[in-house]
């Protein structure tokens, strides 16, 4: 994994966007899911994808508010999906495998951010965030398996973050029945895409569908936020005393066109061609440093390390999400 862990010196940076990292890229003909692809990080991918020429599919669980959110953005189609039904993402893969398209692109997007102050649960009875992040997403994909095999070189995107490189999997309590953190489920949620994403490339690469997982940067608003929020991002050193977002891209603070440039990378860009199974940051392939750092205002650690890629642990998530899901 360390050899695959190792950035390709791409000639995009911290401050590319998303258009960047697509100009000149063709994608006239090519089929993309994006879920949440109607909101913040994920409208910007949506558009960038369209305005490359892809078909991209916006799913979403309130079809009618994602269509308002997307209104005037040729090269759309919004479809109704809701990650936490399982009944709502069995219904969506069975509506495209019907439709006999083949599907290039898949990027799972849709998260909760911020967590949630107190537990919820899904339908299935499991805590949020993962639910949504990792759960529901790990059923779609299995469901398209088939047609992404059909494109004859997919991609699957998984929208992660550098929580992933402290979170944990609470192997014997993911639903948080001991005591709920809300930082600790982001954290499980996002270490949850990165193995997902280890597996389902070790699982699939050689049928023609390979795994990437992206961290975009933090990205902090449009507001307005509520009092709580901005007290938090204050501290955080993400908004100033007047609640503009802070922007230095080069410690991780990215706009939204900036972070979507990652996703759209993992997506489509020709120099991952023939790779897969690794985790992306700023438009290329993430360092691997596995040393301590804690998170600071001017230092927020976002770089891959052996924990978040272990082979073991990526098996035994698959293995035990294919329980969770019966």
């Amino acid at each position: 994994m360390s050899a695959l862990q190792t950035p390709l010196g791409t000639p995009f940076s911290a401050s590319s966007s998303a258009s960047d990292v697509l100009d000149s890229l063709d994608l006239t003909g090519q089929e993309v899911i994006v879920t949440g692809g109607h909101s913040r990080l994920g409208r910007e991918v949506s558009r960038a994808l369209a305005a490359a020429g892809a078909a991209v599919t916006v799913a979403a669980r309130d079809p009618q508010r994602a269509a308002a959110a997307v209104a005037g953005i040729a090269g759309l189609r919004v479809e109704q999906l809701d990650l936490t039904d399982p009944g709502s993402v069995e219904a969506f893969a069975q509506r495209w495998l019907d439709s006999g398209r083949p599907l290039h692109v898949l990027i799972n997007n849709a998260g909760v951010l911020p967590p949630p102050p107190e537990l919820l649960l899904d339908a299935r009875g499991h805590e949020l965030a993962f639910a949504t992040s990792h759960l529901g997403h790990f059923q779609l994909t299995r469901a398209l398996l088939p047609v992404l095999r059909a494109a004859q070189g997919a991609r699957v995107v998984n929208v992660t973050s550098g929580a992933a490189r402290v979170g944990e999997i609470r192997w014997d309590d993911l639903d948080f029945a001991t005591g709920y953190d809300p930082l600790a489920s982001y954290g499980q949620s996002k270490r949850a895409n990165v193995l997902f994403t280890v597996e389902l490339d070790h699982r699939y690469a050689d049928q023609g569908v390979r795994a990437f997982a992206a961290h975009p940067g933090v990205i902090v608003g449009p507001g307005p936020f509520s009092t709580d929020e901005l007290a938090l991002y204050r501290a955080q050193g993400l908004v100033d005393e007047a609640g503009a977002a802070i922007i230095d891209p080069e410690a991780g603070k990215k706009t939204i066109e900036q972070g979507a440039a990652t996703i759209v990378f993992g997506a489509a860009s020709p120099l991952l061609d023939g790779l897969g199974g690794v985790y992306l940051k700023d438009s290329d392939i993430a360092v691997l440093d596995g040393t301590p750092r804690p998170v600071t205002l001017d230092d927020i650690p976002s770089d891959a390390n052996s924990a978040m890629l272990d082979p073991h642990d990526a098996r035994r998530l698959w293995e035990l999400s294919e329980r969770l899901l019966g």
